[in-house]
């Protein structure tokens, strides 16, 4: 089925991508693309009557109509109830590990070259590696599709579309759309849009768990007189920001009304190819009133429908003269002429005689997909979305635009901005501008975060700076727990039958090793540990691993091959079915760059490089080109943040839990791109964590200053699992406060302090786990809890990992003792003053002589790294000093001095901290 194409008629009806000049030849002709350039100057087939035209229409409702809609308030099928953190957590070794006598060199990590004008270049365009086997027997069919061989995105907006009964809603935002397919008598596509005061909310608790949007409101339904039992919906040109959405009145019959849907569209729009047209609404129409020509070619009706709310009608006929009629002829139905060739626009209008100036401006013109473009210099960025337009071509396009957007507009965007705003379901209100397209920029870039822990200046301020200092107790302290876990077999932690817990285990330890060479300046050791690193690694570049990828060639993917083994969608948190790629890849990717930094010629050895890069074209790829992948299957630009949905159903749309673990996907990102040598992976890198913090501050983590989220739901910190369609307050696998707050932590890593502000992670604390409540919680997630307090109160985290009684049944599988040692006490627990980290330099970081401001703390590590005996003598006063509270008062009665509020407890140093000045 080809996409519906726009006809003229002239002695003989033509396909045509555009209406003919008078010099054109009128004969059959096919264009590929849509793109329609409207005349004023054409030979009219049509002419309308304005005595066929009505002034005001109104009618008398009979029955009730449906105003209240259905509300979900299960958790959808597609995501699973396994727990995150089950996974092997600490296996007593049987025999320690033995340093080696090597030296690690870590390579440079500030890639060479410069970044390109648009850092959103292709990563590669080959095939993945060999060892990679493709299948071509997916377990979902790839039905209701129109692209061909295109790669076809699994996690977008519109999935709803193609997938299972193709009923269930796409949100646009701030409109839905969905397919009635029967129901309210109308198979036409139905467009609803929920007011605030809509929402449903839990009624059981204080704050509420849960507010949903309702569903199957069919404010105003797109049909046709042709279309009935036997219309099938089909989608076509499905991009990471659009789709066409075509309905046909049979299978084998070419669509009728096809439906550019584009994220934050202003009208919604409807292409009418000599069809009749209907639209239907099941909240009733009341008044129905011509309005006249606003263009000379688009014309205007004004409905009101009976819950009150205000649309606009706009019809461009193409090839006709005259107001083509439309007639209410029930409170259910507006009927239009026979024949029908052309647009049908309809947009709610809360704004009266204003907003309706607005849309009159834009009226003709729809947004039919959208472009991305970037740049990306030190701790500046901006990123550009521009839509593709069509319809009457010199009118400037209607959009609405989320929060986020609106924060962070230049001069030019902002002022396009109207005073139309339209509620949204789960992004608070959104904006209508009138533009062709959006810039939005970003001046505090994460551009000076590497590997090592990471303070941000001030409270949410701009910049920051690695801290690779350890005071000698936490240096013996780091060592310690160093030597106990790198003596585990690594193998049998990471050679698992899921991609996510084994990506987890080989982050893990790549922490663990990164940490020992870096921080504790223990080269010999990390060079042991880094060998098993390498081999544990292997096992997955070389795909030997009990559950191999695969290359799924019909959604085009990289896929554990699990469900073709059992054909279980879930296994694996479903993903053959592209749910969480992100989260489970991420974690591979951040490993390996661990292991690239520490050991440069790895980086060239075999497919290892090609490997990671075709796992980041899987979720991330930066390029439309790639005929191997789709283009950023998970992260969403128009929402500024991930989802982790892929081929599943859903009444309630995608879906993501992990706001942290999206945003470690792209520090992993961002860092491979450091280590590998590529700057614009690095660019991107740093742009769309930018993006990912603004958008998670407003739409996930719920200080109490958000303006975004409903009042009343800011109690709950987090929003837990964000829906297109509802925020539910808890977890895919259990509801206990740990698991909902703490899947927005894991893993603690040095992008958490760039992502988590500090007066929302005290706010937190305050009202889950203060006063000794998180001592109340078991197992991994009580270590997760103080690592991120780690954020506000490093000296408290720091005296807890350090407890001579520490409990390592308290670290979950991705986790080490090593690494939140290390991070609480560089984070301020007990290290040295934080300085420019040295694992790389950027122009505007001062460079810090880390021997003279460790004043000679640091002992000669390699000396003592000869055999594990040694170690452990040198280690062994840990115990004696960690024996009792006392001792360890006395050890932090310093801390003071170096510049620590501890009344402001919020974990901030001083502007005048009397070692390097830190903000």
């Amino acid at each position: 089925m080809a996409k519906l194409a726009i006809i003229l008629a002239f002695s003989n009806f033509m396909f045509l991508h555009a209406l003919p000049t008078r010099e054109m030849k009128r004969s059959p002709v096919i264009i590929d693309e849509r793109e329609i350039t409207l005349s004023t100057d054409l030979e009219a087939t049509t002419s309308y009557s304005s005595a066929l035209v009505s002034s005001l229409q109104i009618v008398t409702a009979t029955v009730e109509p449906s105003i209240t809609g259905s509300i979900l308030t299960g958790l959808p099928s597609g995501g699973f109830t396994r727990d995150p953190l089950n996974t092997p957590t600490f296996i007593e070794p049987t025999e320690s590990i033995t340093p080696i006598q090597s030296t690690l060199a870590p390579g440079p990590t500030k890639p060479t070259g410069d970044v390109a004008g648009n850092i959103f270049v292709p990563i590669a365009t080959n095939a993945p590696p060999q060892q990679i086997q493709q299948r071509n027997d997916h377990i979902v069919k790839k039905d209701h599709i129109v692209d061909g061989e295109t790669p076809i995105e699994t996690n977008k907006f519109y999935a709803n579309f193609f997938l299972g009964s193709q009923t269930n809603p796409v949100w646009t935002h701030p409109y839905s759309l969905f397919w009635a397919k029967g129901r309210g008598n109308t198979y036409g596509m139905a467009i609803s849009h929920i007011e605030r005061e809509q929402l449903a909310w839990d009624q059981e608790n204080d704050p509420p768990q849960y507010f949903i949007g309702p569903v199957g409101l069919q404010h105003i339904v797109f049909s046709a007189v042709e279309l009935g039992e036997r219309t099938t919906l089909s989608t076509e040109s499905l991009t990471a920001f659009s789709v066409f959405a075509n309905l046909a009145p049979s299978p084998d019959a070419e669509p009728l009304i096809s439906i550019p849907c584009v994220q934050g569209m202003g009208f919604v729009t409807a292409l009418y190819n000599n069809a009749q047209p209907i639209l239907n609404s099941g909240t009733f129409f009341r008044t129905v009133k011509y309005a006249g020509a606003v263009n000379g070619i688009t014309y205007k009706y004004q409905i009101t429908l009976e819950d009150s709310s205000e649309w606009l009608l706009y019809i461009t006929p193409v090839a006709s003269l005259g107001a083509p009629p439309f007639e209410l002829v029930d409170s259910q139905r507006i009927q239009g002429p026979e024949n029908f060739i052309g647009m049908i626009q309809v947009a709610k209008n809360p704004s009266k005689a204003a907003g309706e100036a607005v849309y009159d401006s834009a009226a003709g013109a729809y947004a039919t997909n959208a472009t991305i473009s970037g740049s990306s210099n030190g701790p500046s960025g901006s990123y550009t979305i521009e839509w593709g337009k069509d319809g009457v071509k010199d009118q400037t396009l209607i959009m609405y635009t989320l929060p986020h957007h609106v924060e962070s507009f230049d001069d030019t965007t902002s002022a396009a901005l109207t005073e139309i705003e339209l509620a949204t379901t789960t992004k608070g209100y959104a904006r209508a501008l009138v533009a062709d397209k959006i810039t939005m920029i970003e001046n505090d870039l994460p551009d000076t975060l590497g590997f090592a822990p990471w303070i941000q200046a001030g409270n949410g301020g701009s910049g920051g700076m690695g801290n690779e200092n350890l005071g000698t107790a936490a240096l013996a302290a780091v060592n310690k727990a160093g030597i106990l876990e790198l003596s585990q077999d690594i193998d049998r932690q990471t050679r698992l039958d899921s991609m996510y817990y084994s990506g987890k285990g080989l982050a893990k330890f790549a922490g663990i090793v990164y940490t020992l060479q870096t921080m504790a300046k223990n080269t010999q050791l990390a060079a042991a540990g880094l060998v098993k690193l390498k081999d544990a690694f292997n096992v997955f570049v070389n795909n030997t691993q009990p559950l191999p990828l695969v290359y799924d060639t019909v959604w085009k993917g990289i896929v554990s091959s699990g469900t073709y083994q059992n054909g279980d969608p879930g296994l694996d948190f479903g993903n053959t079915l592209y749910n969480d790629h992100h989260f489970h890849y991420g974690y591979f990717v951040w490993a390996a760059a661990v292991i690239g930094y520490l050991d440069p010629i790895w980086l060239e050895e075999g497919t290892n490089k090609a490997w990671i890069n075709t796992l980041i074209r899987d979720y991330a790829n930066p390029s439309t080109n790639d005929p191997y992948f789709p283009f950023q299957r998970s992260f969403d630009w128009y929402h500024g943040h991930s989802w982790a949905k892929g081929l599943f159903e859903s009444g309630d749309g995608k879906d993501q839990e992990s706001s942290s673990e999206d945003t470690f996907a792209t520090y992993a990102i961002k860092m491979w791109g450091k280590t590998s040598g590529d700057v614009n992976m690095e660019a991107r890198g740093n742009l769309q964590l930018a993006v990912q913090a603004r958008s998670v501050r407003n739409y996930f983590l719920l200080s109490s200053n958000n303006k975004v989220q409903p009042e009343q739901f800011l109690g709950n910190k987090v929003t837990g699992i964000l829906f297109e369609n509802k925020v539910d307050h808890t977890t895919y696998f259990g509801a206990n406060s740990e698991y909902i707050q703490g899947i927005h932590m894991i893993p603690l890593n040095p992008s958490s302090a760039y992502t988590r502000p500090k007066n929302f992670v005290k706010e937190e604390w305050d009202t889950y786990f203060s006063g000794g409540r998180v001592d109340q919680v078991v197992g991994g997630w009580k270590g997760i809890l103080y690592a991120n307090l780690a954020l506000i109160d490093p000296i408290t985290a720091y005296s807890f990992f350090s407890d001579p009684n520490f409990d390592m049944g308290i670290l979950d599988g991705g986790a080490s003792w090593t690494w939140y040692l290390a991070y609480s006490a560089a984070m301020g627990g007990g290290g040295g003053a934080p300085v420019a980290s040295a694992e790389f330099s950027n122009e505007h970081t001062s460079p810090v002589d880390t021997e003279t401001t460790r004043k000679g703390e640091l002992l000669d590590i390699g000396e003592r790294s000869s055999n594990v005996e040694t170690w452990e003598e040198n280690c062994s006063d840990v115990e004696e000093r960690d024996s009792d509270e006392e001792t360890w008062e006395d050890y932090y009665s310093d801390v003071e001095e170096r510049g620590w509020d501890e009344e402001s407890k919020d974990g901030e140093y001083e502007h005048a901290a009397k070692t390097d000045n830190y903000d």
